[in-house]
């Protein structure tokens, strides 16, 4: 066996609509199908790839919430880093921008309104 990939992240929230709305109107994800597990939840989409998954659950955050951090953050790679960062501004959204010359990358560090941190990483060549 080789692992060849990351799938995806599955994130516990207790603000579902507020979640999938930001993965949308942020991350430009798509929210698409996803099975009947019978509890709420969502999946959002990248292309034909669900690589986010939220449950929905009530009640406290739940693990993760801690004050120590069991996951620090989850990254995705994109295209367009011009018009990400306008969409951060227009809506603004709080950003770190870094640019790493060893990778040729730009990571533009952000958080969903869970508090999730996420970098979004662009090639330093666009």
């Amino acid at each position: 066996m080789q692992i060849q990939k990351l799938d995806h992240v599955n994130l516990r929230t207790t603000q579902l609509e507020e979640m999938i709305a930001w993965y949308v109107d942020i991350l430009g994800l798509r929210l698409g199908e996803r099975p009947d597990f019978g509890f709420p939840g969502a999946w959002m989409y990248a292309g034909d790839t669900a690589v986010v998954h939220l449950v929905g659950i009530d009640g406290t955050a739940g693990v993760g919430s801690e004050v120590a951090l069991k996951m620090e953050h989850f990254a995705l790679t994109a295209t367009g880093a011009a018009a990400f960062e306008a969409r951060l501004t227009a809506t603004d959204t709080g950003y770190r921008r870094a640019v790493l010359e060893q990778t040729r990358t730009v990571a533009f560090n952000i958080s969903d309104p869970d508090g999730n941190h996420i970098h979004v990483d662009f090639s330093a060549d666009e």
